[in-house]
């Protein structure tokens, strides 16, 4: 089960988002677990949690080169489009974590 975590400032507008997703890999029966956290969970659920995967909401684009710095040889990191984000679209952010993963498993 592959885990793809985001992250926004509260946790509550990305929430929907995460839902969506993950519907969108259970229709598909992808091993995948989506789920949404407040930017400041991001180092207590790395080391708890181990994401294989991090998405930030367009609104925390600031904070995605201290993450990689801190994660990035190990767990992907992207910023969620702004669009995609906005339109809830969960299939093409979902397909947007795949490619990540896939660029990461490729690394190895």
């Amino acid at each position: 089960m592959r885990k793809i975590y985001l992250f926004c400032s509260g946790g509550m507008s990305t929430s929907l988002l995460a839902k969506r997703m993950q519907e969108v890999a259970d229709a598909h029966k992808l091993p995948v677990e989506v789920d949404a956290f407040s930017s400041t969970q991001v180092d207590s659920l790395v080391e708890t949690n181990a994401p294989d995967c991090i998405l930030l909401g367009p609104q925390l684009r600031f904070m995605q080169d201290s993450i990689e710095e801190r994660y990035g040889t190990r767990i992907p990191v992207g910023v969620i489009d702004a669009q995609d984000y906005g339109s809830l679209d969960g299939e093409r952010v979902l397909k947007a974590a795949i490619l990540l993963l896939q660029g990461k498993d490729k690394a190895r």
